[in-house]
């Protein structure tokens, strides 16, 4: 998925949550799932994918990216919950 994109990766149900934005969901994704990527999500192990939205601009996506980050982790569930509410990692559906 070559698009901007802001995306939420958890380490589990509830877990510890990572939001971030890129312009290759894909491959961002799997960057975190294989910790070619240091420091939080590494650390966390933020494996899974369970939240994501696709953009036309980056700058829109960074947007939502801030908007998402400054909300509470109650809102940041919610948003989760809405549309996945069982917490699938949705990396498989990508491609």
């Amino acid at each position: 998925m070559r698009a901007p994109a802001v995306y939420i990766m958890a380490s589990a149900r509830n877990g510890t949550l990572y939001t971030g934005v890129t312009a290759d969901l894909s491959r961002r994704v799997f960057q975190h799932r294989e910790g070619f990527v240091p420091g939080f999500t590494a650390r966390y192990g933020c494996k899974l994918l369970v939240w994501y939205e696709s953009y036309l601009t980056m700058l829109e996506a960074i947007a939502r990216e801030k908007q998402i980050k400054g909300g509470s982790r109650k809102k940041k569930l919610a948003l989760i919950e809405e549309t996945n509410p069982r917490w699938l990692d949705l990396y498989e559906s990508l491609a």
